[in-house]
């Protein structure tokens, strides 16, 4: 049978990325089609396209062979597309039936139509409820309902626009197993009516156990796709990294110094647990795991962005428990947040007012703060990093992402840390402030300053970290010291991949 829908050679980019090049794969009736790759491989972008929010730049989308325009989500919906995501995307104070048929609610015919038909809209979505094995009412409110009841108002939801796609990404990321047998129970049965499912996720278990077939992506291209019956963990772990690191990124010969930082036992009741790690001058230590593995969570309690509510932090010999980032940043802990634009700049202001911001009080001369001061230490910075801009007050909003990323940096050196935290330094950014962050990095710790660097690219983490941690679920389940390990064992450590097959 042809497939209910095709991807030929799609493509999208945007400013100095290109997230998918010539994509090409087909989703077929009563089969689930398994999308892997690491962070940034493409997959929400994907799913994006297929759900109307992006349109591609090149390719076609085709929908029983006919080529088809997906302008909006509503375009998806009439087509039969429909998504069920990590976090559900509803309305917690309406009912279940309502947020089933949220913009096609049936009308009054007694009205011509202008009208709700709630009575209408109830038999409805109760029908589709009972179809599910559902155990609420049709009539609960939304917010009174689990994370696996709302995941399946969404399958309902979904059943309400006849959708013959069903794409789930990340859909048992917060189930318990008990939750993730009856969303695979409910996924079965959706196979059973001759439904294609795209199913998104990290982890190989719920992957060779749900699976018809396999398309993985790497860097934006498809790299390979096949039958999950011959398929093999390892294969496809290695298809999902398979880059030359040594070459991508050339390691300096650095030793490094004195213990800076040692870390014991940091928990958050909710979040993460039993963190222990230590970290030297000079030294860089990488922390790998996928999205929701608890990595920025510790490391924004370390800078005093949350409270522990156990285990000890010694900074040079000195006991730290930051309270709030001033007290880090008094003690010489600066922290470069993943999201720029929202937690690490103000994209208002200039390039000056930026890069000083974190350290005001160096800048302040006879109880004023001097000008004079600010630029000297923003031509110097400027200069170090070769941000680019057209004056040192132009507004960070007008420069280039990789430019704005520098600037963050930038603000953070002021401050004259000890130790600094970067959380995804490169993401966003073009291929080429990507090489001059990676070779900053590799200076400031051939410096003496001890970095900790969070990145969801494992070959950049790979190719300048001197050791690994590798986090899952909020724990650190694995150490790897640079010449000990490999791409496949960091992989299947951060998925949950069977010990032989990581070793």
């Amino acid at each position: 049978m042809p497939p209910i829908l095709s991807l030929e050679t799609v493509s999208k980019s945007f400013p100095g990325v290109r997230a998918l090049n010539g994509v090409s794969f087909d989703l077929r009736a009563g089969e689930v089609t398994a999308l892997i790759g690491e962070n940034g491989a493409g997959k929400s972008t994907i799913v994006k396209v297929l759900t109307g929010i992006h349109a591609p730049d090149a390719g076609v989308v085709r929908i029983g062979g006919a080529p088809r325009r997906l302008a909006s989500p509503r375009d998806a919906w009439g087509c039969g597309i429909a998504a069920i995501h990590q976090e559900t995307v509803m309305f917690d104070d309406l009912s279940v039936a309502e947020n089933i048929f949220m913009g096609h609610m049936p009308g009054d015919a007694r009205f011509g139509g202008r009208l709700i038909d709630r009575a209408a809209m109830r038999a409805r979505a109760q029908a589709l409820l009972r179809r599910i094995e559902a155990d609420f009412d049709a009539d609960a409110p939304l917010r009174s309902l689990s994370v696996a009841q709302s995941h399946m108002v969404e399958i309902a939801r979904a059943l309400s626009h006849e959708a013959r796609v069903i794409i789930m990404d990340e859909p048992t990321a917060a189930l318990s197993r008990a939750e993730i047998d009856e969303l695979f129970r409910l996924v079965e049965s959706l196979k059973a009516e001759g439904r294609a499912v795209l199913f998104i996720s990290h982890k190989f278990d719920e992957i060779f156990r749900l699976a018809d077939r396999w398309v993985c992506l790497r860097d934006g291209e498809k790299v390979g796709e096949g039958a999950i019956a011959e398929a093999t963990e390892a294969r496809l772990v290695g298809l999902m990294v398979g880059r030359p690191i040594e070459q991508v990124f050339p390691k300096r010969a650095i030793t490094p110094g004195a213990e800076a930082l040692r870390v014991e036992g940091l928990t958050n009741a909710t979040e993460f647990a039993d963190i222990s790690f230590t970290l030297r001058r000079g030294e860089i230590l990488g922390l790998y795991g996928l999205i929701g593995a608890g990595r920025s969570e510790a490391m924004q309690c370390l800078f005093g962005l949350s409270r522990a509510t156990a285990g000890s932090v010694t900074l040079e010999g000195a006991p730290l428990m930051a309270k709030s980032p001033a007290d880090a940043i008094a003690a010489g802990v600066a922290y470069v947040p993943e999201d720029r634009q929202h937690q690490g700049a103000t994209l208002g202001f200039g390039v000056r007012e930026n890069m000083t911001l974190a350290s005001l009080a160096a800048h302040v001369r006879g109880g004023f703060l001097s000008r004079a001061a600010e630029l000297a230490t923003t031509r110097r910075l400027g200069a170090r990093l070769a941000v680019k801009a057209a004056h040192w007050d132009q507004r960070l909003a007008e420069l280039s992402g990789g430019n704005q990323q520098k600037v963050v940096i930038a603000k953070w050196l002021a401050t004259q840390p000890k130790v600094i935290i970067l959380d995804e330094p490169t993401k966003g950014v073009d291929v080429g402030a990507k090489a001059a962050v990676h070779d900053f990095i590799g200076e400031l710790a051939e410096e003496g300053l001890a970095v900790i660097l969070i990145s969801s690219e494992l070959p950049e983490a790979m190719g300048l970290a001197d050791r690994i941690l590798v986090m899952k679920e909020g724990r650190v389940v694995r150490a790897f010291e640079r010449g000990a390990w490999s791409a496949e064992a960091i992989v299947a450590a951060a998925t949950g991949a069977s010990a032989e097959r990581a070793a």
